[in-house]
């Protein structure tokens, strides 16, 4: 079974990825820790109680950083609405918070814990980890594994370089990169463009019936029309879940080695990943000088087996829906 600690910021496509979280049998899920990205800390805060109490589940819930580390915030409403979770019904919460701040939960988890055993897994802006990572460096090397949603080797999604998790904190996303763990990126190319909640799915989970079914709907329903007016996709994007999906089966990906630099300064391309891929001849260097070593250690992701990606959506709404009755 595998420890993660899921760090958010609901979001609708969060939403399904704590479904995953909690409900699939090879997760032990730590704790759930919000930071501000989607929306503000207050919201998403809010939201994922909210969702953890529509799915039953009874785990952790840490609040965390209510603004990046340098720049000002921004959110993504024109995608996620005015409350962050627009679109299916949020009950309140069934229970409180976590009294611990989000950072000093994620420390005190990792540390409490076995060397290699904890996995984060940041699907919003990665504000919370890199605060941890400052805070209390020997996590680094006691973290199995770092899965961040986010980043992108082609286009962006908020400008045409940067993607929205990277563009909301660039300072944080650096420190991530930096940090000598265990790195996989799944960005845009893969979750804006292959997870998608094609009719097949979507009918997959209608057919279970149920709260729980009509709540991912929702949230699948209400992303389709703000996705539509934005981006050139036919589905909603199920970005997060699939970090989570990596952590259950690692084969549902393929990936590839890079060294993953983030852009701090641009005044076009702030925000932007660049992924110098081990496989890419004639491109050694950054800067096109040898002053600073290429270190071929991120795994960035590059397809998708989506078959196997909505087996474990379809698995994980009908074990909830069936323990709750």
């Amino acid at each position: 079974m595998e420890k993660i600690v899921l760090d958010c910021d609901p979001g609708h496509d969060d939403a399904i990825a704590i479904l995953l979280a909690a409900a699939n049998p090879d997760i032990d899920l730590l704790g759930i820790t919000t930071v501000a990205g989607n929306h503000t800390i207050e919201n998403v805060t809010r939201n994922a109680l909210s969702v953890c109490t529509v799915y039953g589940i009874d785990v952790p819930v840490a609040r965390g950083s209510s603004r990046p580390l340098v720049i000002d915030q921004v959110i993504a409403e024109e995608i996620h609405g005015a409350t962050g979770l627009d679109g299916p019904h949020l009950p309140p919460a069934s229970f409180g918070l976590d009294p611990r701040h989000a950072v000093d939960f994620i420390i005190e988890t990792v540390m409490e814990n076995e060397p290699n055993t904890v996995t984060l897994v940041p699907v919003g802006p990665y504000t919370n980890i890199a605060l941890a990572a400052r805070k209390e460096p020997r996590i680094i090397e006691r973290v199995k594994q770092v899965i961040v949603m986010g980043g992108s080797y082609t286009r962006g999604n908020i400008t045409p370089a940067a993607e929205f998790n990277i563009y909301a904190d660039p300072e944080a996303a650096h420190v991530v990169f930096s940090a000598a763990w265990d790195v996989t990126m799944i960005g845009l190319d893969l979750t804006q463009h292959q997870a998608l909640a094609t009719p097949e799915l979507q009918e997959r989970v209608r057919a279970i019936g149920g709260d729980i079914s009509r709540f991912i709907l929702d949230t699948w329903e209400f992303v389709h029309t703000t996705h539509s007016g934005l981006l050139d996709i036919p589905y909603p994007a199920i970005h997060d879940a699939c970090c989570v999906a990596a952590v259950i089966d690692p084969t549902i990906l393929t990936v590839e080695k890079a060294d993953v630099r983030v852009e701090l300064e641009g005044r076009w391309t702030k925000g932007q990943t660049v992924a110098n891929f081990q496989s890419a001849s004639g491109m050694r260097h950054f800067g096109g000088t040898a002053s600073e070593q290429v270190d071929y250690r991120t795994n960035v992701a590059i397809t998708l087996d989506w078959q196997k990606f909505a087996d474990l959506i379809v698995d994980s709404a009908e074990r909830l829906t069936y323990a709750k009755v």
